[in-house]
């Protein structure tokens, strides 16, 4: 079961400093990582890297393929209307539809528009 992936501030994570790295080794950190899925490892008490669980690493990719997926169907609706538009701009009598409504008197609904606002 894969973990959701959940928005952490780097200050919020649990940390380890470089030197208890060294002390504990890999099994050390690799304790830290089963408790909460990732650690924060510092050096002088700066953030330097972020070690992640591969169950935790999954839960971010997986995220990042959702958002994707999300994204390129809402460009795709974009492209559909801009393709729609742009074939009535093509149709053969868009020239004169376009100066039968220059034409005409605009029609305002009793209200004035004007400036940047409308």
């Amino acid at each position: 079961m894969a973990l959701v992936p959940q928005s952490y501030a780097i200050e919020d994570l649990p940390h380890t400093s470089a030197s208890d790295v060294k002390k504990l080794g890999w099994r050390g950190v690799m304790k830290t990582i089963g408790r909460s899925g990732k650690v924060v490892v510092t050096n002088h008490n700066e953030a330097e890297a972020v070690i992640l669980s591969i169950e935790e690493y999954g839960a971010i990719m997986q995220a990042l393929r959702d958002a994707g997926s999300k994204s390129e169907a809402a460009l795709d609706m974009l492209r559909r209307r801009f393709d729609e538009r742009l074939a009535s701009l093509q149709a053969a009598d868009a020239g004169e539809r376009l100066r039968s409504l220059m034409r005409g008197p605009a029609k305002l609904g009793g209200k004035v528009k004007a400036g940047e606002s409308h």
